[in-house]
Parts: C-alpha cells; sequence; structure tokens
C-alpha cells in the first residue's frame, strides 16, 4: 500500500491530497488525479482542500516550491540545482512562482546587488526602521535602538547594498499617522525615485500564496478593532486553517502596515508578538484611543 494511501485511511482526504503534493513538485498534480486519490470528483476534492488550506491544491504546490528553493538556495544550493530541484523548469519560472522579491541569484547571495533604501527613527512603540526597494517597502520592524533596528534589516538582506535615505521619513510619519488613525496615501508610502527604480508599488511583501492572502486579510482589520486568528480564517474562508493563519502572522516582514498586533488569541489574550508583547499592547491601546 502506498504511503499516500495510508495517509488517506489515516487522516482523511486534505491529508492524502497534501502527501500527494509533497511528493511530486517535480511536475503538475491535476484536479482529477487527486480526486482518483481520495474517490472524490475533482470539484469537490479542490472544495474542501480550500476549505481547509485556505488556497487551492495549485497554489499549495507552488508554495511548496518555493520553500524548497528558498531553504535550497540558503543552504548554498547553486541557483541551477536549486531551481530544478525544487521543481521549477527554468530560472524566469522560479523568479515568478516563488515570490523571492528578487531573483534567485540575488536571493542565494543574501540580497547580494539588491538596492534597499533606509531610514530608522524613534516613537511611541520603539525605534523603528523601514526599509525599501524598488518594489515599495519590504521591510519596517521594531527595536529597542537605531542600532538594532537596522540591524533586523541586515539580518533579514546580509548581502544586500543598504544606502541610508532621509528621504524615506515621510514613509516613517505616514506608518505612524496609520496608527494614529490619519490618512494614508499610496504617494507617501511610495520606495525613494531613482533612475533604477521601477514604478512605485505601496508594499513590497514577498511569501507564499496563502501568506499573502493572511498579509492583505490584516490589512482589512479597521484600526481599534481585534480578531482571534480563528475569526480571522474564517473571514478568509479556510475555517480549518487557524494554525497558518498563525504562522503566517508570524512571518509578517511589514509590522503595523500589516497589522498582525491586531490578532489576538481566543481568549482575548495578547499571545505572541514578533516586535513584543509590550509594544503589542502599546500599539492597540492607541488604536483604541483614536477609535
Amino acid at each position: 500500500m502506498s504511503r499516500c494511501l495510508i495517509v488517506a485511511e489515516d487522516s482523511g482526504p486534505v491529508q492524502a491530497m497534501r502527501a500527494h503534493l509533497e511528493a511530486h513538485l517535480d511536475r503538475p498534480v491535476l484536479l482529477g488525479e487527486l480526486g482518483r486519490l481520495v474517490r472524490l470528483s475533482p470539484f469537490t476534492a479542490q472544495r474542501i482542500f480550500k476549505q481547509t488550506m485556505g488556497v487551492t491544491p495549485l497554489q499549495y504546490q507552488r508554495a511548496l516550491r518555493a520553500a524548497r528553493l528558498r531553504a535550497a538556495l540558503r543552504q548554498g544550493d547553486s541557483v541551477t540545482n536549486a531551481v530544478y530541484n525544487a521543481g521549477f523548469s527554468s530560472s524566469s519560472r522560479a523568479y515568478e512562482g516563488a515570490q523571492l522579491g528578487m531573483t534567485p541569484a540575488r536571493f542565494a547571495q543574501g540580497g547580494r546587488g539588491e538596492q534597499i533604501a533606509f531610514t530608522t527613527a524613534q516613537s511611541d512603540f520603539g525605534w523603528l526602521v523601514v526599509g525599501a526597494t524598488a518594489r515599495g517597502l519590504c521591510w519596517i520592524a521594531l527595536a529597542a535602538s537605531s542600532e538594532e533596528a537596522e540591524a533586523t534589516l541586515r539580518d533579514e538582506f546580509p548581502a544586500a547594498v543598504l544606502n541610508r535615505d532621509a528621504s524615506l521619513s515621510a514613509s516613517v510619519d505616514a506608518v505612524l499617522a496609520e496608527i494614529a488613525g490619519q490618512a494614508v496615501s499610496e504617494k507617501t508610502l511610495a520606495p525613494p525615485q531613482v533612475e533604477t527604480m521601477a514604478a512605485p508599488q505601496e508594499l513590497d511583501l514577498r511569501g507564499t500564496a496563502f501568506q499573502l492572502r493572511v498579509w492583505q486579510a490584516l490589512r482589512a482589520i479597521p484600526r481599534g478593532q481585534t480578531r482571534s486568528y480563528s475569526q480571522l480564517a474564517a473571514e478568509m474562508g479556510a475555517p480549518n486553517a487557524t494554525r497558518a493563519v498563525a504562522r503566517a502572522c508570524a512571518m509578517n516582514r511589514v509590522a503595523l502596515l500589516v497589522p498582525c498586533h491586531r490578532v489576538v488569541g481566543a481568549d482575548g489574550s495578547l499571545t505572541g508578538y514578533r516586535w513584543g508583547i509590550e509594544r503589542k499592547q502599546k500599539l492597540l491601546a492607541a488604536e483604541e484611543a483614536k477609535r
């Protein structure tokens, strides 16, 4: 009996489909194939998979390839080997499908050659660092000092070219204005305009398809309100994906503008926060005061 069929008997059709997708990253897995595996129609197979996982089987497989590629590149594999071992047919396909935010070669080199403008500033919530690529804001973090804030950016992009840019102070003001309940324009959040930069976008978010959905859902939570992880999953149409939602919140790279601080435990407790529970409490209090 195959491993996938054992999983199907023990853990249900979604686990069986997940195992099958994970075992066949080298090729597209069609819905008909998944349906036959779990003895359901292709439509039903996709529906129950998306209800549980929050993404379609195709999106899940792409996310797995992207994760495998990122892990291989970080471990020092050559770009060619990493791209093909992850199941991509070419480097260009990997760039499009892995959502690295840069080419695989640059990602493998810790962002080598990537131009990131940044600035740090003090706020009521600690020191804030804002980093921007040609595509938009890619990093917003909080820390106890300017040096620690800058270090978070350097840790994320160890080989990128980082340039302190005072013009990003406007973006800092916009980030803080968001917490204060003031209007934030896309123009204010745009990255610095230099000759090599592409058309500005508000944010340069980097993640899997499911993570991007979670981060978008976080941005839809009104200021001054909170959601539990299970509530957020339900609002996304993925009520069984609470744990995946929590993991996506923990991977948020753009603090405040993607307000993961607005997600709390089912009992209302603050639970964890990447930038510290005390900061989370202060942020929520500040938003509540400005409602």
